[in-house]
């Protein structure tokens, strides 16, 4: 029964990644984000190119990932490497974002993010830790900085900048466990069905430089 559930729910956030043409393109209307908590956590899901890009770098996590034991086991650190590479690159695009630096080409890179994991997650591409940690944090530097820059000049407390911060790490880091789990089951049970996803996350980063 429990297998049952768990293979629907994946099956879901699979497909969720795959049916690119649900979503219209995203973006974010800074003077309604707000420094909480709340508005830090809601935000990565307040946009289709935030929330895909995060869960499939999850599922790439997972699906590059060899077992290291007898029984077919993955380390953690493996499955983790991606994820806190992703979060640490994150929050210093953030913090350029709140200092008001300029970034330049933010919107056509996290397009650029899309296509690319996409692309990895469909191949199953295994590369070099360091290659894959280089690769999810160049990109999750436009993402933090997204974050960052839709903060209004306004909400300048820094108790509530703070929590608005660790508000989408939490969400992000979210959301790349969720992937994980997704990512393990589709490499074990439906491998087809995560280079379908991965094609699907890629032509919506296409979709988003054509736009």
């Amino acid at each position: 029964m429990h297998r049952m559930l768990r293979s629907r729910l994946t099956a879901g956030v699979a497909m969720s990644l795959a049916s690119v043409s649900a979503f219209a393109h995203p973006g974010h209307d800074a003077a309604t984000v707000g420094a909480s908590l709340w508005a830090g956590l809601a935000h990565p899901f307040t946009g289709a190119d935030h929330l895909l890009a995060m869960a499939a770098v999850g599922v790439w996590s997972a699906l590059a990932s060899s077992p290291r034991s007898a029984f077919g086991q993955t380390s953690k650190m493996d499955l983790m490497r991606l994820p806190l590479a992703f979060v640490a690159m994150m929050l210093v695009g953030a913090a350029l974002g709140l200092a008001g630096v300029t970034l330049p080409a933010v919107e056509p890179m996290i397009a650029v993010s899309l296509l690319v994991i996409g692309l990895l997650v469909a191949a199953r591409a295994r590369l070099s830790a360091w290659a894959g940690m280089a690769i999810v944090g160049g990109f999750a530097l436009f993402h933090g900085y997204a974050h960052g820059a839709e903060l209004p000049a306004t909400a300048a407390a820094l108790p509530s900048v703070l929590a608005y911060v660790g508000g989408f790490a939490v969400a992000t880091m979210t959301l790349h466990v969720l992937g994980i789990g997704a990512g393990a089951f589709l490499r074990r049970h439906a491998g087809w069905l995560a280079r379908v996803a991965g094609a699907g996350v890629a032509l919506y980063g296409v979709g988003l430089l054509v736009a």
